[in-house]
């Protein structure tokens, strides 16, 4: 009774400031739209085609017996594990969360499996990274793939912080499904509807941010971020907006100076993801009734082990 209480105050919340900020949010869909168009549908959507392809040809089962014994021993999960990781260091977000929990459902890792696979698996991509936040903002694809490679580092550290204790007990994957000619076409189906929540989201917090933005609320959170942390003022602007939304808050970092706590701002967002990346994630997971605790530990972990990572290797990005 107490969540549906709390659960209708926001929902009444959200409206009012719709309402009252109407044109600013109804601008907000339009640059959310933009983003998708321009960035995340050509980012995301082959990759989820060949995600989607490699789980109905059967990769992750094939991979589990060669991979069982690194992926075991490092984290805990079975050696079908690996095509999660692969799927969200090369894709982006949501496809490695998307991906475990695809696992999960057909049978090739467990609940309490893809539980810890979320702890790394669900990272950022090179796409975005290189081209969004490297060239996007400093100006540098070689920055764009140092932020990724501290970024992969950070995913495999939260990993192995992650994997837990005990004795590792693995689940038997199922047999690796016979190739049909329907694969490719089933492949396409789940990518389409994927990548169409992916912009649901992104279309909805770009509206919620740019409606905070107009009652002020942003700006004075920029504000007293920037006065107590001594970052200067869009720095602060692009944390308070890359909290709720990633690419809103890698945009804001466009035009500040390229200092290493930039570098190192820039990675922490990547890292977190934002809350936009979290809802994503717990719509994947529903199905399955699998936790996400691992995941929030996870993208927190990450954040910060990726900001320590950027800041060290800031010399050899510029």
């Amino acid at each position: 009774m107490r969540r549906f209480v709390i659960g209708c105050a926001l929902l009444a919340a959200l409206l009012a400031l719709l309402l009252i900020w109407t044109p600013e949010a109804a601008d907000g869909v339009r640059r959310g739209l933009a983003v998708c168009a321009d960035s995340v549908v050509p980012s995301l959507f082959p990759f989820f085609v060949l995600s989607a392809a490699a789980a109905e040809l059967g990769l992750p089962q094939r991979l589990a017996r060669p991979l069982g014994p690194i992926m075991s021993r490092l984290f805990r999960v079975p050696g079908a594990g690996a095509a999660a990781l692969a799927a969200g260091l090369l894709g982006g977000y949501p496809l490695g969360a998307a991906a475990a929990a695809d696992l999960c459902r057909r049978g090739a890792v467990s609940r309490a499996e893809a539980g810890r696979l979320l702890g790394f698996c669900n990272n950022s991509g090179p796409a975005f990274l290189i081209g969004a936040a490297g060239c996007g903002v400093f100006g540098s694809p070689r920055a764009g793939l140092a932020l990724y490679a501290c970024h992969a580092l950070a995913a495999l550290a939260a990993g192995l912080l992650l994997r837990g204790g005990g004795v590792c007990v693995m689940s038997t994957p199922p047999p690796a499904p016979e190739p049909s000619p329907g694969a490719f076409a089933r492949a396409v189906a789940s990518a389409a509807g994927s990548v169409l929540g992916v912009c649901g989201f992104v279309t909805a917090f770009s509206a919620l941010c740019a409606a905070l933005d107009a009652t002020g609320l942003l700006s004075r959170a920029a504000g007293e971020l920037a006065a107590r942390s001594g970052l200067e003022l869009g720095a602060a602007r692009a944390a308070a907006a890359g909290f709720f939304e990633l690419g809103g808050g890698i945009s804001a970092l466009a035009g500040c100076s390229c200092t290493r706590g930039n570098f190192a701002l820039a990675a922490l967002l990547i890292g977190w993801g934002g809350l936009s990346v979290h809802m994503q994630t717990a719509s994947v997971l529903a199905a399955e009734k699998i936790s996400a605790a691992r995941h929030l530990a996870g993208r927190l972990l990450s954040a910060v082990f990726s900001a320590v990572f950027a800041a060290l290797a800031y010399g050899a990005a510029f």
